[in-house]
This record gives structure tokens, C-alpha cells and sequence, in this order.
């Protein structure tokens, strides 16, 4: 257009185009490094409370170590940090974590593994989409609801079994503790196990199914061997689930450190001892207030180790379709 003896003109459809297109990539572009920001702060978070949990376990167990070695408190065999003779050895503590997080093993492997390959392989999508809703609501009941369950229902039906065994069974026990927190991880087994079997490649059953293999052969020869990593996974996270329960043994195995193997016997976990303390009247910054944190600190490396080894061993059986 003429406009006064010259030419004005005006921006063309095209060049405003341009311009938007070229300020579009702009914005994009810092949307993009915010929310990458964004993201690596959420993952900093999770990072920086880790390393603030060691230190704090780190800062407090030193001066427990100060006062009793390392030795003694790895192999000692009597724990009796607050009533004289004072004694710092840790293997009754552990010997008990182990015993009622191994019984709970013995009772959640099976049921969660016989309920994952039910619910991958046999159950149909109506009876699926039932039980796979309850088996989440089990893993949402409180551990204080286990520990009472253990304490008031499977303490006495064991005590009324007709054998020799069950007939001085004391009220607070390890077989109804394991038993009960075997129960409570069954659906983080069976959860996991049922996921790593759907993720097994259709073409796999039907390959079997080709060959002539029945229902039960290709579950436990085909499908359970293909996700064999995600079944021993499970496995272990359900093993280091039971190691650091608290509440459940804290009310129904007893408060009794004692270095024995049989269940029928009131015995002291790691963590039950950690909230026996807590609640008591430990001064702070005395010896025996540290024990809290020496205690702490093997119950994170025992964890730390079953997570290392469990990474381990999926990666060493993964197969990848």
C-alpha cells in the first residue's frame, strides 16, 4: 500500500507464521527444562534423605562402637544392654529376625506363588478382577491388626492343637508371629509373581500348547521358568519386608532376646527391641540409648545386602523377550 509517497508494508500471513513457529520451539524448550528440573529435584529428594539417614545412624552408632567393639557386638551370643552383667552381643536380636522372617517366608512363598500362577494361567477375568482387589485390601490392613490377630487368635488355636509340642506353648511366641506375617506378604508375592507371569509372551504358551503340554505343564515348566526373575525378586522384597516388621513381632513374638532356632519360644527381633527402647527411658546420648542407633545400622545393612543380592540374582536369571 502507498501510503504518503511510499511503500508500507505490511507483514504477510506467512512471515507472522514464521514468527509464531520460530517462538513456539522457544517455549517448548523451557517447558522442557523446567520440568526436568522438576524431576531431578523429586529424585535429589529421595537421594539426599538416604544419605541423611546413614549419616544420622553413622554419627549416633560411633560412639556405641567407641565403647564396644565391633567383635563383640557381631558375635556376642547374650544381649543384655540394660540389666547388669551388661552384655552387647547382637545374635540374639538377629537370630530372631531371622527365625519369624524365614517361618513367614515358609508360609508366603507357596501361597503367593500357588495364587500368582492361579490368577496368570486358570482363574477367569471375572473371578480375576475379584481377587485381585481383596489381595490388595490383605496388604492394607494395619500391622498393629496383625499383631493382635497373632496375640488373640493363632496363639491359642496353636495352643489347642492335641500334640506333646503346642501344650506348654508360650502366649508370646515366633511360630504365631512368622505365621501371621506370612499371611500380611502374601500379596506382595503373589502381586508381583502374577505380573511377571502375565508379562510372559502369549506365543510361549501356545508354542506348548502346540507340542501337547497340559494346563499344569506349561504353568510350571514354561511360564514359571520365562519369569523366573520377577518370581525371585518378589521373593526377596517379601524377605526384606519381613525382616524390617515391627509392630506385628513387637506385640506377638515377645520381648525376650534369646539365641534359639526353635518357635515355639518367646525370642526379640531387631526392630521390637529398637521400639522397646524407644519407648523407654533411655537417657539421651547414654550408651543405652545408642544401642537404638548400632541396631539401626545392622537392620540397614542386612536390608541394603538382600536388595544387592536380590539385584544380583534377577539380573543373573532375567530373560528378555
Amino acid at each position: 500500500m502507498l501510503r504518503g509517497g511510499s511503500w508500507d508494508r505490511e507483514p504477510s500471513h506467512g512471515a507472522s507464521l514464521l514468527r509464531s513457529g520460530r517462538s513456539a520451539p522457544t517455549r517448548g524448550a523451557a517447558t522442557g527444562r523446567v520440568v526436568h528440573l522438576i524431576f531431578f529435584l523429586c529424585a535429589l529428594v529421595s537421594i539426599i534423605t538416604t544419605v541423611g539417614i546413614v549419616l544420622s545412624l553413622l554419627i549416633e552408632s560411633l560412639g556405641f562402637f567407641r565403647e564396644v567393639s565391633v567383635w563383640e557386638f557381631l558375635t556376642g551370643t547374650r544381649w543384655s544392654p540394660i540389666l547388669r552383667p551388661r552384655s552387647y552381643g547382637v545374635l540374639p536380636l538377629v537370630s530372631g529376625t531371622l527365625l519369624v522372617a524365614f517361618l513367614a517366608l515358609a508360609v508366603a512363598v507357596p501361597c503367593g506363588l500357588g495364587i500368582a500362577i492361579y490368577l496368570s494361567e486358570y482363574a477367569p477375568d471375572r473371578v480375576r478382577r475379584t481377587l485381585k482387589p481383596i489381595l490388595e485390601v490383605l496388604a492394607g490392613v494395619p500391622t498393629v491388626v496383625y499383631g493382635y490377630f497373632a496375640l488373640t487368635f493363632v496363639t491359642p488355636q496353636l495352643q489347642n492343637i492335641p500334640l506333646p509340642m503346642f501344650r506348654d506353648l508360650l502366649v508370646f511366641n515366633a511360630l504365631s508371629a512368622g505365621i501371621v506375617m506370612g499371611v500380611m506378604i502374601i500379596p506382595m508375592v503373589s502381586s508381583l509373581s502374577e505380573d511377571a507371569m502375565v508379562a510372559v509372551p502369549r506365543s510361549l504358551r501356545q508354542a506348548a500348547y502346540a507340542l501337547g503340554a497340559t494346563r499344569i505343564e506349561v504353568a510350571l515348566r514354561v511360564v514359571v521358568p520365562a519369569a523366573v526373575s520377577g518370581i525371585v525378586a518378589s521373593f526377596i522384597l517379601a524377605f526384606s519386608r519381613a525382616i524390617g516388621e515391627t509392630m506385628l513381632v513387637t506385640i506377638a513374638a515377645g520381648a525376650t532376646p534369646r539365641l534359639t532356632l526353635n518357635p515355639l519360644e518367646s525370642i526379640q527381633t531387631m526392630t521390637a527391641y529398637i521400639v522397646q527402647l524407644a519407648l523407654g527411658e533411655a537417657p539421651h546420648g547414654s550408651l543405652e540409648f545408642q544401642t537404638i542407633f548400632a541396631v539401626g545400622l545392622l537392620l540397614f545393612m542386612l536390608t541394603l545386602l538382600m536388595n544387592v543380592l536380590g539385584h544380583l540374582v534377577v539380573r543373573r536369571v532375567r530373560e528378555e523377550y
